[in-house]
């Protein structure tokens, strides 16, 4: 059985349009999907600025941290100091606050020349988001494919003046909350699962038909697409009706946010921030700590199979539950201890893969030796992706297994590709059991 904290919502949705790619197509139509962009209302008359409550809510004890200001090494003066109801560029009126980070705060902003709504980041002073304006612009100018509408691009940006310097803001499409936030710690329905990752596995094919690597594949980076904007709607209204609690300084205002409505939407993935494009080979360090795959731990050159071996690790994320590997020790991130974890369910790495690795990287003497058999000071562990796997039995986990199997693999050109992989038995499961029905 799955551990489910809710009755889950499926979040995909008849598509209403075809979009080219022949593989996709196949997929998409037999899966009964369609995409249906959001409909907002096309207007040359501009929606006068509302007016929001300056009274009626919660005011917060001034001696408090709250929201960004717990952040390690915060400084106020880096942050731009928004305010409920400030119209940015002359059109976009902020109506809720929706979360924070270390660069950056997001707003929820009804876009006054369009009646619809958008997703607003005024960034922090010093920090320059022209690596994500220009891979956005670089996909922006690719032709139609299935998986472009599954990407959050940035829509639009432009640079404000604050009190002690300027602000970058870009802006997206308004969307749900991500997947980390949705599972609440619970594991998703079989079915939700393998869509959510053959979807995400068609918004990689998009991606890497265009040079571009994503990096960072996650469900904290999967977002649910906001087919019907009443939920939106729904968000301001209450803004106005029952103003969120607050800390009123003499500079600024630090409001509480307000959390994204869960949504019967596709998922999107979001976040190019980390994107890499341009080129067919990489170096450098990239990835969230357990996700990382055995190339970028062991300092070597990777390309955009580092995405796929991401969707192995977030199908485990989401089926299972725990993590798939821990990759610390004494709660600190640590390169041994992950690729013991890795032998331990991959099995050792292969000749080639240590020959690559030694060429390109000093670490490699340190764990294996020239056949791939381990040298680590930390003991194997003794387990298997089998005897791992809990919540399959039977045929689904044989299924599950060969997956993974697929993904899993040292050597990232025996991966397969993003879009070979949407198509793997585990995922179209759910496709190939509709069309017995029939």
């Amino acid at each position: 059985m799955f551990t489910i904290c809710r009755k889950p919502r499926l979040l995909i949705r008849p598509l209403e349009r075809i979009l080219p790619s022949p593989r996709h197509h196949a997929l998409i139509t037999s899966a009964g999907l369609r995409y249906t962009p959001i409909r907002t209302q096309t207007t040359t008359t501009p929606l006068p600025p509302h007016q929001f409550p300056t009274s009626g809510f919660t005011t917060l004890d001034p001696s408090e941290t709250l929201e960004e200001e717990q952040l390690p090494y915060y400084e106020p003066k880096h942050f731009y100091p928004v305010r409920l109801g400030e119209v940015f560029a002359s059109r976009y009126q902020v109506v809720a606050k929706l979360g924070y980070g270390t660069s950056s705060t997001v707003w929820l902003c009804r876009d006054l020349l369009t009646h619809g709504y958008r997703t607003l980041k005024v960034c922090a002073q010093g920090h320059d988001p022209a690596h994500e304006v220009a891979v956005s612009e670089h996909l922006r100018n690719t032709p139609d494919h299935a998986g472009k509408a599954l990407v959050r691009l940035v829509l639009k940006s432009f640079v404000i003046a604050g009190p002690h310097g300027q602000h970058r803001c870009l802006v997206y499409k308004a969307c749900g909350m991500n997947m980390t936030k949705y599972m609440n710690g619970c594991t998703l329905p079989t079915e939700l699962g393998q869509r959510s990752l053959q979807l995400t596995l068609i918004a990689l094919s998009f991606l890497h038909a265009h040079q571009t690597v994503h990096t960072d594949v996650s469900p904290n980076n999967i977002l649910q697409k906001i087919d019907d904007s009443s939920v939106l709607a729904a968000l301001e209204e209450d803004e106005m009706t029952q103003p969120i609690a607050r800390k009123v300084l003499d500079d600024r205002t630090i409001y509480r946010s307000r959390a994204m409505p869960a949504c019967e939407g596709l998922p999107v993935l979001s976040d190019l921030g980390e994107a890499r494009c341009g080129h067919e080979r990489y170096q450098g360090d990239i990835m969230p700590g357990i996700y990382r795959a055995p190339e970028v731990i062991m300092g070597m050159e990777w390309d955009c199979k580092v995405d796929v071996w991401s969707i192995g690790v977030m199908a485990w994320d989401f089926t299972q539950d725990e993590h798939l590997f821990s990759g610390k020790t004494h709660g600190v991130l640590c390169n041994e201890q992950h690729l013991a974890e890795l032998v331990s369910l991959m099995g050792p790495p292969p000749p080639e893969f240590v020959k690559r690795c030694s060429n390109s990287s000093s670490k490699c003497a340190r764990f294996f030796d020239e056949r791939g058999n381990w040298k680590g000071s930390i003991r194997i562990p003794r387990q298997s992706l089998a005897q791992r796997i809990q919540h399959f039995q039977g045929a689904d986990k044989t299924l599950f297994l060969n997956f993974l199997r697929r993904v899993f693999r040292w050597l990232p050109e025996e991966r397969p590709s993003a879009e070979d992989l949407a198509h793997d038995e585990f995922l179209m499961q759910p496709i190939l059991a509709a069309r017995e029905q029939k």
